[in-house]
């Protein structure tokens, strides 16, 4: 007895996902298969989603602030689908959901409900809001198997995204959304190779926050990661600038904002992590953010580096 009760606790393990004890993707995949092999003719729904940003809340609140919005996402999913359906976690923070016996037309309006559900998790005493994108679609009416039928959520769940994310979307057999190969790049993957430092802040003159940094721009102020970066800074651009440029510097940008410009350029000297400074170009653009706001999109250029690989034909001035 003792034996048998310790495979089948092997078993669960084995297609179980520890942090949040849904199935994984071995289980999912097994439980969706064994469903339809055994109900061939009758409609599902796969519904497949993941979390806006994860990765920047990784990097700005640290592992175990992304590990404690993983679980309140699968505890959500727990809550709010029936005990027929079958909850999955992908890997990372890709879900993935399993309706049986049901119709898109049916459970449109049950997962947009849950799409738009008021999310929070707790850092450090503050409270933060995240948000999750969703892409659905129906068996057999766009779909012949299980993997078609995965591959159809997929590509609805990347339509949200192209689109602003924070939404769901239905898969169209018309193929009005893309598949991932044809719509190109991942934008992370192109900010985090841009051929410069890259950094995103609030366009706040009294909370100029911090909002996502490209490793470029932590390999300009020595920071091992988004961590140390908002550690040093306080969170704050302001303080990325020497003290004594600091009040002149922000006159510049809002003088040129405030008179219609949406770019600037600003000379200053930057701050790094060791409390060095290295001068730099500024070009900023202030940007109307859906989810943040004004916001200020800025690249950084090291002068020094600059002038060493174009010398004279630099018409620049350091300040």
């Amino acid at each position: 007895i003792f034996i048998n009760e310790n495979r089948k606790n092997f078993k669960r393990l084995a297609v179980t996902d520890a942090l949040t004890g849904i199935y994984n993707r071995r289980g999912f995949d097994d439980q969706v298969e064994q469903y339809m092999r055994k109900n061939p003719q009758k409609h599902c729904v796969v519904a497949m989603l993941d979390i806006d940003d994860f990765k920047l809340i990784n990097d700005m609140y640290g592992h175990a602030a992304g590990d404690s919005v993983l679980k309140k996402l699968a505890e959500s999913m727990k809550q709010y689908f029936s005990k027929d359906a079958i909850l999955g976690r992908n890997g990372g923070d890709e879900f993935s959901i399993f309706m049986p016996d049901c119709t898109v037309a049916e459970v449109k309006p049950f997962l947009k409900k849950f799409t738009e559900e008021t999310r929070k998790f707790y850092c450090k005493g503050e409270e933060r809001a995240f948000t999750i994108s969703l892409g659905f679609a129906e068996y057999p009416v766009l779909a012949d198997d299980r993997s078609q039928l995965m591959r159809c959520a997929d590509m609805a769940l990347y339509g949200v995204k192209m689109h602003g994310k924070n939404g769901c979307m239905e898969y169209y057999k018309c193929d009005q959304v893309k598949s991932r190969a044809k719509l190109g790049f991942i934008m992370k993957d192109i900010i985090d190779n841009l051929p410069g430092a890259f950094i995103v802040y609030r366009a706040d003159k009294e909370n100029d926050e911090i909002l996502l940094a490209n490793s470029e721009l932590l390999r300009l102020t020595g920071c091992k990661n988004m961590d140390e970066l908002l550690a040093y800074t306080g969170k704050s651009f302001c303080n990325l600038i020497r003290p004594d440029e600091q009040e002149s510097c922000q006159k510049s940008i809002w003088s040129q904002i405030n008179g219609g410009h949406s770019n600037d350029y600003i000379f200053f000297h930057m701050r790094k992590a060791d409390g060095t400074y290295i001068s730099v170009l500024d070009h900023g653009r202030i940007v109307d953010s859906v989810h943040n706001g004004r916001v200020f999109y800025v690249m950084i250029m090291d002068l020094k580096s600059l002038h060493r690989h174009y010398g004279d034909r630099l018409e620049l001035e350091e300040k």
